[in-house]
């Protein structure tokens, strides 16, 4: 199994920069394909982020784009999401999870971590 912890979250402004880290254990990071969802209150869990397992590949929901980078830090077991100009919209609890593909589809990940809240005031 996979144990995902998120860290970084926090209250900020419209325009602020973020950066949320996940720590990853249990298994070879190398092996997964990692991403970022959200769930803001009252909507249904977004796509945020996808990159696989050699981080060559990157995937972005359009609204983040230019706005957010996934990378990861193999050799530290580690994903992370730069948030770059932070949006009121973005607003919501952020989910790491890894997975065998790097897809939009939260069902291709099958394991999660707990999530971390972001808060962008306007």
């Amino acid at each position: 199994q996979v144990q995902l912890v998120e860290s970084g979250g926090g209250l900020l402004q419209a325009g602020d920069s973020l950066r949320l880290s996940c720590a990853t254990s249990g298994r070879t990071f190398s092996d997964y394909a990692l991403g970022w969802f959200r769930q803001a209150p009252g909507k249904e869990r977004e796509f945020v982020a996808a990159i696989n397992w050699s981080g060559e590949s990157r995937y972005y929901e359009d609204s983040v784009k230019g706005r957010f980078t996934i990378s990861r830090d193999n050799a530290q077991n580690t994903l992370y999401l730069q948030m770059n100009n932070l949006k009121p919209e973005d607003t919501a609890v952020y989910y790491c999870a890894a997975g065998k593909l790097a897809t939009s589809r939260y069902q291709d990940f099958g394991s999660w971590g707990q999530g971390t809240q972001v808060t962008v005031s306007s």
